[in-house]
């Protein structure tokens, strides 16, 4: 376990790398000038030279990787072009609106999903089973933009129940509970198929398993057979999904939040992207990449400690 352990880490760190690398080099090679974005179009051509140079976007590039990559191992991101202030603290004031808009989401997600996947895998064919899965794959195949403003049309501009957006507000201040209805109902919805789903089939397979088989044999209650091991062994070949769902979260926050107006890291992507203001754009992708290896290395250690745990009689 410990070698596996180190080997998995060494490879998360090597990733790490690689991600850091790939992430300088796509935005540095991004089409279009940085200079001209930020200046606008009626900027002259020495003005354009002028803030180049400032930037020192007409330097080498192997240059400005190393100075980029040393500004990392300090933990500098750099400056925002457009706000001018640390993209460390750009980010910040963001990433508590994101954060607890994906643990709303997670809380709601894998208990549900669980149940689910439990009830449909105890009960293989049955009506509840296919209503279930059938309604959790249309889900699925609902586009996340498309879904939210459909929920947007019946909640809030029809019945009025819910706002429609979260514009004006900053970090979490102003944010209230009904803002992030919508917004959580579209992350879950979207996610919900792919786990309960996984879950499902863990369920079905240990339900017939012959060690559990044989425990029902010998007379010990259904209950105590579901809880300590038939839900185990279910839910153990369901972690690695749930690393997949974290990721698709990543990606569904970004649409949500902009959609939403949610002052989060994916609004903020979105505006930095459009703005082409590369320190921000590199400090996000690399934000999303470290949390994307750190949630798969911690899901690869999760399985490896609870294998044996889930055949164990």
């Amino acid at each position: 376990m410990t070698t596996r352990a180190g080997v998995r880490i060494g490879i998360a760190l090597l990733q790490l790398v690689a991600v850091s690398v790939g992430v300088f080099v796509l935005t540095t090679f991004l089409p279009g000038d940085t200079a001209e974005v930020v200046l606008g179009p009626l900027a002259t051509v020495d003005q354009i030279d002028t803030l180049r140079a400032q930037l020192g976007l007409d330097r080498p590039v192997r240059e400005r990787f190393l100075d980029w990559a040393g500004g990392l191992l300090h933990g500098d991101l750099g400056t925002s072009l457009a706000t001018g202030r640390p993209v460390v603290d750009d980010m910040g004031d963001r990433l508590s609106v994101t954060v607890l808009l994906a643990v709303l989401a997670v809380v709601v997600l894998v208990p549900l999903a669980v149940a689910l996947g439990c009830y449909g895998g105890r009960r293989p064919g049955s009506p509840a089973d296919r209503i279930i899965t059938a309604t959790s794959t249309v889900a699925q195949a609902v586009p996340d933009f498309a879904l939210g403003l459909l929920l947007v049309a019946l909640f809030a501009l029809q019945l009025g129940w819910l706002p429609a957006t979260a514009a004006g507000t900053v970090g979490l201040t102003g944010l209230t509970v009904a803002m992030l209805v919508l917004p959580v109902a579209i992350l879950v919805s979207n996610q919900l198929s792919r786990l309960a789903r996984q879950v499902r089939i863990g369920v079905v397979e240990t339900d017939t398993a012959e060690h559990v088989v044989h425990l029902r044999r010998l007379g010990l209650a259904e209950r105590t057979v579901v809880l300590r091991h038939v839900l185990p062994g279910g839910v153990v070949p369901s972690v690695q999904q749930f690393a997949r769902t974290v990721d698709g979260l990543l990606g569904g926050v970004i649409v949500v939040e902009a959609l939403f107006a949610l002052p989060g890291i994916g609004s903020g992507f979105v505006q930095a992207v459009q703005t082409r203001d590369l320190p921000v754009v590199q400090g996000y992708a690399l934000l999303f990449a470290l949390t994307t290896v750190v949630v798969n290395l911690v899901a690869d250690l999760v399985s490896a400690k609870l294998v044996p745990q889930a055949v164990r009689l």
